[in-house]
């Protein structure tokens, strides 16, 4: 049975474990950020004083603390002027300390961003390519796209913008709050009466901006999709003219994107008013009971300037840490997303003990083979075939019975619900999926050509080909002639998928790529679908020197194109209904018959060649 694909759903702490685990390989990085963090905290610490000893101790005449005399009489001197010099200066250094520190720290968070982000999109696209087919099927590919932009994008504007700015926040918090406490614990504990009730808000907003910021994700997912989908289509769009219905569709999309944006920003937007305002309050009832212990004597005015100072800073990390809910929100969902990809198991995957495949002699078969993308959709049922080395075997039958899944169980992008696929008489899941389908080549009915020179796309499957081994390939493909045609010859850029090129053009490109890896085993699907009568014989021609000693499965839907292959199967009812050669299928005068004639004509007696 075909090992359905598992989708854990980790819990949120799970998810930021994961996270952090991706900072590791950056300790070293984050250590030296964590100690500008530190000095970014002493600097905010350190910012008040200075003003404190010139309204304290310059202008009302207050003795300094001995250990600060003494630092001062020794780098400054003794009289007033000597301690203001000491004070300006101090606010300087504590400034550029501050900017320093403040610099570091961004740089190198930036610097970890981005290569986490470089190493989780890797991870991701490395983890795409190995889910099998039937992930993709169920998959959308704006989807996908999303989450290895996006996605990623927002788990590093955490890192660059959050970590560690939420760690300096939280430090100066505490810093500040332990100073105060020292200095007048009374007066601290009314400037700290509104912080509960700023963190009850704070909480209460991240859960619904974690909400709103899920859905504008999904949003965005969906509105991607249908672009990608477009324009992966355009010319069918263009040909059906369907241009005003994809218009107003995106619109449709786009709308409700904005709309849930605008929901999300409403919900963030309430967040930093109410901190404002709870902060003010708390600034109120600091100055009205300050003010009235400075004029009852009980507290000196510099002690209250250094008080409303770090009151002001206070409640500054609270709004920052406030404002970076949205930040951390959005990359909790979006690693979310990016862990429901990288938790996916792909259904079709080496077994644990699987081997390195030997070179194959082609021998294939089916044994007792069901296949099913649901239980309630039989596409195989109990198929048992032979194909024996060297063979051209061809598949014929009406659509959708299931000639594509055979060819497709082959080099394993599905595995069977029942039974075994072998090659040389062993199961293929004892093979590596690599070394499986290293020794086999492929020609399908949609050539997909890539973005690249024409010689890259034919040493497409075998990188390592020198020049003279693809104008060879090119040569018996029958696509030589055209190329060096092309004002840049085999260094001529091809358009996306192949748009170029002529069907029959591509087809060529296709054979040349195949016939340059030189694999034993060949799979056909239909390789002169849509082509004139002219390509299609001079792709004829390419495909029989491809074919020579190999192992070749061909799904036909032209039964002239088959007539010579060594043996037939005819798939009906998701089973194998008949099989033999060109001359034994007609004789029996069943389905393939009845094709044959629908094709050509009335079905006319074998000829002696046939025979």
């Amino acid at each position: 049975m075909a090992e359905k694909a598992a989708a854990p759903n980790p819990t949120a702490s799970t998810n930021w474990h994961q996270m952090f685990s991706l900072l590791q390989p950056h300790w070293k990085t984050l250590t030296i950020a964590l100690l500008a963090v530190i000095g970014e905290t002493i600097a905010d610490l350190l910012e008040p004083w200075p003003l404190k000893v010139i309204v304290d101790n310059l202008l009302q005449s207050k003795p300094l603390p001995k250990w600060l005399t003494a630092v001062i009489s020794h780098t400054a001197g003794s009289d007033k002027y000597a301690i203001l010099n000491f004070a300006v200066i101090a606010v300087a250094v504590i400034a550029i300390f501050g900017a320093i520190s403040s610099y570091t720290e961004k740089y190198l968070t930036t610097s970890v961003g981005q290569w986490v982000m470089h190493d989780l999109r890797g991870t991701l696209y490395q983890h795409i390519h190995h889910l099998s087919l039937a992930e993709h099927d169920e998959k959308r590919t704006g989807d996908l796209i999303s989450r290895v932009t996006s996605d990623i994008e927002a788990v590093q504007d955490f890192i660059t913008s959050a970590l560690l700015g939420m760690l300096v926040n939280s430090l100066t918090l505490a810093g500040m709050v332990g100073v105060m406490l020292y200095i007048n614990w009374r007066f601290t504990l009314i400037a700290l009466s509104i912080v509960p009730v700023l963190f009850l808000v704070v909480f209460f907003f991240t859960k619904r901006i974690k909400k709103a910021s899920r859905e504008v994700r999904q949003k965005q997912s969906e509105l991607l999709t249908i672009v990608q989908e477009v324009f992966s289509s355009i010319r069918v769009v263009k040909a059906f003219s369907r241009e005003d219905y994809e218009q107003q569709r995106f619109e449709e999309q786009s709308l409700e994107n904005v709309e849930t944006a605008l929901h999300a920003r409403s919900v963030k937007a309430k967040l930093s008013p109410m901190v404002d305002v709870l902060a003010a309050v708390g600034t109120c009832l600091v100055l009205g009971y300050g003010a009235r212990l400075a004029m009852a004597g009980q507290l000196s005015t510099g002690v209250l300037i250094v008080f409303l100072l770090y009151l002001g800073k206070m409640y500054k990390p609270i709004r920052e840490l406030s404002k970076m809910t949205d930040t951390v929100s959005k990359a909790a969902v979006s690693y979310e997303r990016i862990q429901e990809v990288l938790n996916t198991v792909s259904r079709v995957r080496d077994l644990p003990r699987a081997r390195r495949a030997a070179k194959f002699k082609g021998k294939i078969e089916l044994d007792r083979v069901s296949f099913s993308y649901t239980p309630e959709q039989p596409i195989l049922t109990d198929v048992s075939l032979q194909i024996e080395p060297g063979q051209v075997a061809a598949f014929v039958g009406p659509s959708g019975a299931g000639k594509s899944t055979i060819v497709s169980l082959i080099p394993r992008f599905y595995d069977p619900t029942a039974g075994q696929v072998k090659i040389d008489g062993s199961d293929i899941r004892q093979y590596t999926l690599h070394s499986l389908r290293e020794q086999m080549s492929f020609v399908l009915q949609d050539t997909v050509l890539f973005r690249a020179p024409i010689w890259q796309n034919i040493a497409y499957g075998k990188p390592e080909a020198q020049r003279a081994e693809i104008i060879r390939a090119a040569e018996l493909a029958n696509a030589h002639e055209f190329i060096e045609k092309m004002a840049d010859g085999y260094d001529t850029m091809v358009g996306e998928r192949g748009v170029s090129l002529s069907g029959g053009q591509r087809q060529r490109v296709a054979i040349a790529r195949a016939i340059i890896r030189n694999t034993p085993i060949l799979l056909l699907d239909e390789p002169t679908s849509g082509l004139d009568a002219a390509s299609e014989q001079v792709v004829f021609e390419a495909l029989e020197r491809l074919m020579k000693d190999k192992t070749c499965v061909v799904i036909a839907h032209h039964l002239a194109t088959i007539q010579r292959a060594d043996v037939i199967f005819v798939v009906q009812d998701f089973q194998i209904a008949e099989r033999g050669t060109h001359s034994e299928l007609l004789a029996a005068g069943g389905l393939y018959a009845e094709l044959y004639g629908l094709q050509l004509g009335t079905p006319q007696e074998p000829s002696p060649a046939d025979k």
